[in-house]
């Protein structure tokens, strides 16, 4: 299959996937409290222990920068994907 990828529709896809991830690490931190969250990352994260990390008292526009940020940082890393794929299949 030499299928051209969408280089906007990829990279829009992988950012919002980023950024549905961060929203899903702003609930699990907002239900869960200190321990409920360090029990679910360190089991998530096979056994790596983030409580000298964690940090719960986060301000709510520091919350939407790094939202915004993994949704940008994500389109790009898609847009570059799609692009590489795009350039390697016409060779």
């Amino acid at each position: 299959m030499n299928t051209i990828i969408n280089v906007r529709k990829f990279g829009m896809a992988v950012g919002l996937t980023g950024a549905l991830l961060y929203l899903g690490c702003m609930v699990v931190m907002a239900t869960t409290g200190p321990e409920g969250t360090v029990q679910f990352f360190n089991s998530l994260l096979h056994g790596l222990d983030v409580s000298a990390i964690l940090r719960m008292d986060i301000p709510l526009w520091e919350a939407g920068v790094g939202l915004v940020e993994t949704f940008v940082l994500g389109w790009l890393v898609g847009a570059c994907i799609a692009g590489i794929y795009n350039v390697s299949i016409k060779n």
